[in-house]
């Protein structure tokens, strides 16, 4: 009965760290602009928190290397390369110009 136990614990604890992986997954992507804020319902863009949560993930691989499953240890890959990809084409983009509003003459 132990077994089986740990068997479900295993799959629960599996599940949990697919999502914690998404969940900053979700979070960079919406704070480098890429998805819409849920809250806000805007596009909103923070490149430094961004690369806070991409860091964030990169901890999260090296303090667990040698302790994840194949199938964990892809994703985190996987994912880890797509934020990371999407925030260098986030960093060389141009800034966006501020639209000026007419000057009214007085």
């Amino acid at each position: 009965m132990a077994e089986k136990s740990q068997t479900a614990e295993g799959g629960r604890n599996q599940a949990l760290f697919a999502q914690l992986v998404m969940m900053f997954h979700a979070a960079a992507m919406q704070q480098m602009g890429k998805i819409m804020n849920p809250i806000t319902n805007k596009i909103e863009r923070d490149l430094d928190q961004a690369r806070t949560s991409i860091d964030m993930l990169a901890m999260i691989q090296e303090k667990t290397k040698g302790n994840l499953t194949q199938d964990e240890s892809r994703l985190l890959d996987e994912v880890l390369y797509q934020l990371r990809m999407n925030y260098v084409d986030e960093v060389n983009k141009p800034p966006e110009k501020e639209e000026k509003q007419p000057e009214t003459s007085q």
